[in-house]
């Protein structure tokens, strides 16, 4: 009896987060479909019949499936970029031993903590003089450096992969990219498709690099486009087609954790020998 007890607690308790984790997104959908005014006078979890009027109000500042798709094309090679180079630097580091392994592993972690709006400036005037504003090259390339997921990764690694798993390879004739493509990618794509959500985040709701390197309106990316709204001069009138654009936007977000989940949820040794 006591163990139902604890168990129907434990339920509530885990609604009770559930609900509090979902209450923001439904917010978000219920201002989606009100007015400036309505979100500006009250609150409420009803929503209203405004949504057309939002959704008319949005285009006429920008293309809202424009600014996605400039955002597509910044996040998905960003995301594989990353993820990619970030796990053949992680087994380098975690398997390969060699002098100076351990300098170069220090130095990425102090790269982790030098704040990226530090080189703004000098990475702008490198961009002008290679010619690259108004192009999505910088925006893409950086991402293969990525110290705080190679840092992830490396720690995934040490403790998931065996050894023994890759001299058996070596020992059959596999080459080391065979093996890094054949082997290590399964074992460690749990771990990949963790930050692979998170570099696909970052990129897609990235702002601050878009705005100052993207000065052509049909290349600004989603969230650029949305700032468009805030600075408008009737801002309360767009509250609605803010919420609306932020709704809309996060969608992407939404298809990839649904589409990497079952990777993340997999097996942490599927693939490796068992001692």
């Amino acid at each position: 009896m006591g163990y139902k007890i604890k168990k129907g607690i434990l339920y509530i308790l885990l609604i009770l987060l559930a609900a509090t984790c979902m209450f923001p997104f439904w917010m978000m959908i219920v201002n989606a479909t009100r007015s400036g005014n309505e979100i500006v006078t009250g609150f409420t979890l009803i929503p209203s019949t405004h949504l057309k009027e939002n959704w008319e109000q949005v285009f006429q500042f920008f293309n809202l499936f424009k600014g996605m798709w400039n955002s597509l094309i910044v996040s998905v090679p960003a995301t594989l970029l990353c993820a990619y180079f970030s796990m053949m630097t992680a087994y380098g580091l975690a398997f390969y031993k060699f002098k100076g392994n351990k300098v170069i592993f220090g130095a990425i972690l102090a790269f982790m903590m030098i704040p990226g709006q530090l080189s703004l400036i000098g990475f702008y005037q490198l961009c002008t003089k290679m010619h690259l504003v108004n192009s999505y090259i910088p925006l893409i390339l950086p991402a293969i450096a990525a110290p705080g997921t190679v840092f992830f990764l490396k720690q995934y690694t040490e403790a998931s992969l065996s050894q023994s798993l890759i001299e058996a390879a070596r020992i059959d004739g596999a080459s080391e990219l065979y093996s890094f493509h054949r082997i290590v990618i399964p074992v460690l794509s749990p771990a990949v498709a963790t930050m692979g959500i998170m570099a696909f985040i970052g990129n897609w709701n990235n702002y601050l690099l878009p705005m100052i390197i993207i000065n052509k309106n049909e290349k600004m990316t989603l969230p650029v486009m949305m700032a468009t709204l805030k600075a408008s001069t009737d801002i309360n009138r767009n509250q609605g087609a803010i919420y609306l654009s932020v709704a809309i936007s996060v969608i992407p977000i939404l298809l990839v954790f649904a589409f990497f989940s079952k990777y993340i949820i997999s097996s942490v040794s599927a693939g490796a020998v068992k001692e």
